[in-house]
């Protein structure tokens, strides 16, 4: 299966090597045409408003939230979230506002507040995932056809939408494929 990770900023080699030892063909999305290659694509952490300006200014932007609007397999973990998220609290910054979330950025507070957390997860099989949260964001609003996923002290960490997946921690870093596998499996595999 061919799947794209958004290659603008961001933790995008790590999810590359995830989905390389998942048996993946992957394609670093920097370029419009990339979305026509792909039957999925991750948008990764890193800096929301940075990723967002540089969505528009490699005219990404619009064809990724059109196709995603048709269909499109898209899972974004942390700033990725951030940028399906309908509703930003406090912020107009770019973003494909697919889903029908509302975020809290920075919600987990700085860089040196970063954690790691067992998290149960609505379809994963035990034990318990290493949720690692970094500067994480989290959701405090989900419209009537969004799935939680997850929950870590009473706050929303990893929902799904449809086509649409997200979640506040980096699955990535773990070196546990279970999340990605289910992105492949449950999303990509009866995407467009």
């Amino acid at each position: 299966m061919k799947v794209g990770v958004l290659a603008l900023q961001g933790a995008f080699r790590e999810h590359r090597q995830m989905l390389e030892g998942l048996g993946c063909d992957v394609i670093e999305v920097r370029r419009p045409h990339h979305l026509e290659e792909i039957k999925g694509i991750i948008l990764p952490g890193g800096e929301s408003t940075t990723i967002g300006k540089l969505l528009n200014d490699w005219e990404l932007m619009d064809p990724l939230h059109r196709k995603g609007q048709e269909g499109f397999p898209i899972f974004g973990t942390c700033a990725g979230m951030i940028i399906l998220a309908r509703e930003i609290a406090g912020s107009q910054q770019p973003r494909l506002a697919l889903m029908d979330i509302r975020v809290i950025r920075n919600a987990y507070g700085r860089q040196v507040d970063s954690f790691e957390m067992p998290l149960a997860i609505r379809g994963l099989d035990k034990p318990p995932f290493p949720g690692v949260f970094i500067r994480a964001p989290y959701i405090d609003q989900v419209g009537p056809d969004v799935e939680v996923l997850a929950t870590h002290e009473d706050k929303i960490v990893m929902v799904q939408q449809g086509n649409l997946l997200a979640c506040s921690f980096h699955p990535e870093l773990t070196g546990d494929e279970r999340v990605h596998r289910y992105f492949l499996s449950h999303l990509c595999s009866t995407g467009s």
